[in-house]
């Protein structure tokens, strides 16, 4: 009889005790270190989005003959709902990893099984959709302001708000740097 060279637990017969048992585990050390990371990169996100603020002063010209008003226009997060949406997002996943941590470090210290496994799994999930969601909504407002559209005769912004514009491309990099540090992580683990 040949043996499987599918490792245990892959192919739906092997490896179901194990399989059980390591579903109901609470989560370990790198899980924890991984929540403590993401509660930081979520809170520094939505912190550096929500105090992106700019005021510039910009030519206004009224009527030809006359020399250009000269305006100040301020560029606030607040202005734009893709990025009231990445503050409140961020701050909701920050508050979710703060609640997923205290759930993974009071798990761990009694030792017990609470069966948390399945629903911190399914809400990290849900989290990370969130998050995704939050980079595109942002980073579309944020090259209309890079790049403007000229069908729509919108001008980039961004050549006059270059603070504001720099400063909401850091949150979103954080966001994404995040995110994609988590998959690393996550294939690393199951490559073992």
């Amino acid at each position: 009889m040949e043996t499987s060279r599918v490792k245990p637990g892959l192919n739906g017969v092997e490896g179901q005790k194990e399989a059980t048992q390591a579903a109901g585990k609470p989560l370990g050390l790198v899980g924890e270190a991984l929540r403590a990371f993401a509660l930081a990169l979520t809170l520094v996100a939505a912190v550096v989005m929500g105090l992106d603020k700019q005021t510039t002063t910009v030519p206004f010209q009224v009527v030809p003959t006359l020399p250009p008003l000269q305006v100040a226009v301020t560029a606030k997060w607040s202005h734009s709902s893709a990025f009231k949406y990445f503050v409140v997002a961020n701050a909701l996943v920050c508050i979710y990893s703060a609640l997923s941590l205290l759930a993974s470090l009071l798990t761990s210290a009694r030792k017990k099984n609470l069966s948390l496994a399945v629903p911190i799994a399914i809400g990290d999930l849900i989290m990370v959709a969130v998050l995704f969601s939050t980079i595109g909504a942002s980073m579309d407002f944020g090259l209309l302001g890079m790049h403007g559209n000229s069908h729509l005769r919108w001008n980039k912004v961004c050549n006059v708000y270059g603070k504001f514009c720099e400063k909401a491309m850091v949150a979103v990099v954080l966001v994404f740097f995040g995110l994609v540090v988590l998959a690393i992580i996550s294939l690393h683990k199951r490559s073992k």
